[in-house]
């Protein structure tokens, strides 16, 4: 479906060394250009990089060259002593009492500049991939395709937020004596349908080879790093203090984290998984017309599918899992459309992301309902998620993450779409999940 992804030998080589120093270094330009796609401001941190890892490199070249004349002086030294020539041998230990010194002062030095070489490489985000179009915002993303037909409704059509109050599914005034806006209370057939749709995404992914995991919802500050949610997303995530722990933003998180640290075989790949979590964000600034009802949330319920893969097989698997998702969408009956994200539209880890939008008929408007994106290397090198070769070398694999699907604006599209003057029909594959076929 989507043309002119297959990488070639030199951007196979770009994705496997992505954002590591020597990448960096030996194609500045090319990086530079990238970021450019991304309309990242502050390209100074390119040069700052490169200007470090010298720095780094020439402390490490002098440290060892101090170490093999404290070590050739200690071998001189001893020889000395075994000759019965004591005064020489005192002589060269006095010139060489310095050695320790100088060692631990390189040593130290050393551990700034990589401590500052860190500081600046963890705010340098993912290089796009070469059919990421130029831009700043959505107004920039390309449309890939369009499948399905708009419904007509009639002029006294509802937002499924009034459908919600009319047929008491959904209290958003409840969730927020609770707990806030942004948190809805589901009842009755409203939770009886959030249950089915969770089940008939999870059923899915199943029978296309997902293995179904059920993983922690707080997440500690490693976790977040490994995947980027750290430092970039930092203010958009709830935060327990007193435990120093995050509350998942997506289960994206805990499941890529569950191969942290982790060298597989390459007979493994591809390694497929999916969950359902709630998820939670602080959506700061979030305000108005376009964020009522369902359109945004503070928590809400998601199923993710993730896969590791090798890097030669990840832009295929990307479409691979980009068809998954619209197959979930056919399947509900949904209007919806693909897009490919422009640079100034994409996450800070990803290489390139297809998001998919439904169309709501009420609002008039589409609605983003998942994102699928390939990371290529970069959370993996993050992780040291790697495998073995045939060559027997180490490489770092290439990750990939979409959900399929995140419930509240599937909810609201389902409710808008399908209203009639008896009530609101429910899709034919959520029946036998529901136990109903109408909401009345």
């Amino acid at each position: 479906m989507h043309d002119g992804l297959v990488a070639d030998k030199e951007e196979l080589n770009r994705q496997n060394s992505m954002l590591q120093v020597n990448y960096i270094r030996e194609n500045r330009d090319q990086v530079i250009e990238r970021l450019m796609v991304r309309n990242f401001k502050a390209l100074e941190l390119v040069d700052e990089v490169i200007a470090l890892d010298e720095r780094r490199r020439q402390l490490q070249t002098e440290s060892d060259s101090l170490a093999a004349e404290a070590n050739a002086a200690a071998r001189q030294i001893g020889e000395l002593m075994r000759q019965g020539r004591r005064d020489e041998a005192e002589a060269i230990k006095a010139r060489s009492g310095g050695y320790k010194e100088q060692q631990k002062k390189l040593a130290d030095e050393q551990a700034a500049v990589e401590a500052d070489l860190y500081e600046k490489l963890v705010l340098l985000p993912n290089l796009p991939h070469h059919s990421v179009p130029k831009g700043v915002g959505a107004e920039d993303n390309e449309v890939v395709l369009e499948y399905g037909h708009r419904p007509e409704l009639p002029e006294d059509a509802l937002p499924h937020w009034e459908l919600a109050a009319k047929y008491d599914i959904i209290d958003f005034e409840l969730g927020t004596k609770v707990s806030g806006a942004g948190f809805p209370v589901y009842k009755g057939k409203g939770a009886r349908l959030q249950r089915a749709m969770i089940n008939f995404f999870l059923d899915r992914a199943a029978e296309a080879g997902y293995q179904e995991v059920q993983p922690p919802i707080l997440i500690n500050e490693a976790s977040g790093f490994g995947t980027g949610q750290l430092p970039d997303k930092e203010g958009q995530m709830y935060y327990v203090g007193i435990d120093n722990l995050y509350l998942i933003p997506t289960a994206e998180v805990p499941v890529t984290n569950l191969y942290r640290d982790t060298i597989v075989r390459e007979s493994d790949f591809p390694i497929k998984m999916t969950a359902y979590t709630p998820c939670f964000r602080r959506e700061a600034g979030s305000y108005g017309a376009h964020v009522r009802g369902l359109n945004r949330l503070h928590q809400f319920d998601k199923v993710e599918v993730v896969q590791i893969v090798h890097p030669d097989s990840s832009y295929k698997v990307l479409e691979e899992m980009s068809t998954y998702v619209q197959s979930l969408l056919q399947a509900l009956n949904l209007p919806y459309r693909v897009l490919r994200l422009c640079g100034g539209d994409m996450g800070f880890t990803s290489a390139l992301t297809y998001d998919m939008e439904v169309w709501s008929a009420a609002q008039k408007r589409w609605l983003e309902v998942s994102s699928v994106s390939n990371f290529e290397t970069y959370q993996s090198n993050r992780l040291k998620v790697r495998f073995k070769g045939e060559n027997g070398k180490t490489q770092l694999a290439h990750t990939l993450n979409g959900s399929a699907l995140a419930l509240p604006r599937i909810l609201a599209s389902l409710l808008e779409d399908n209203q009639t003057a008896e009530g609101i029909r429910i899709p034919e594959v959520l029946v036998p999940y529901a136990g109903f076929e109408w909401i009345d």
